[in-house]
């Protein structure tokens, strides 16, 4: 399993949504893009897409932007995952063919390593990448102390 840049860019945008979550307002992209280095263009598709998933919400007018359609602690990392790149949790449907002993076995061992991932997936939420995030910021301000 590898990051795509796609969700590594949604990652970032909405952890900083989260961190401006408690204000209340909206971000506007071309905020989002610079604190995170993030093309506008490409923000711009990639919240589209969050939106429709149901991640984050907009706003029209001159105070509108996007903001997230759910408290932090209640996204998880999979939510957003799911949204992007389509994951698929379900067993995979029995083939009308009979399949070999070795390849049933290399099918077992690869569904149970991406249960395993989602699961993991499952576990982290944007607050606790904010929180993790803001711990080592403060431990590498004091390492250079």
């Amino acid at each position: 399993m590898e990051l795509s840049c796609k969700s590594e860019y949604a990652i970032l945008a909405l952890l900083e949504m989260t961190t401006h979550y408690e204000n209340g307002e909206p971000m506007q992209i071309r905020q989002i893009a610079a604190q995170q280095n993030i093309p506008d263009r490409y923000l711009e598709q990639l919240l589209a897409t969050l939106r429709r998933g149901g991640i984050v919400k907009s706003q029209r007018g001159s105070k509108g932007g996007y903001f997230l359609a759910r408290e932090p602690w209640k996204i998880s990392i999979f939510d957003i995952f799911e949204c992007l790149e389509g994951l698929d949790v379900k067993n995979p449907e029995e083939d009308s063919q009979p399949k070999s002993v070795d390849s049933s076995i290399v099918e077992e061992i690869w569904r149970e390593a991406c249960q395993a991932a989602n699961s993991v997936l499952q576990k982290y939420s944007l607050q606790d990448l904010c929180e993790q995030r803001d711990l080592r910021r403060q431990l590498d301000i004091m390492y250079y102390i």
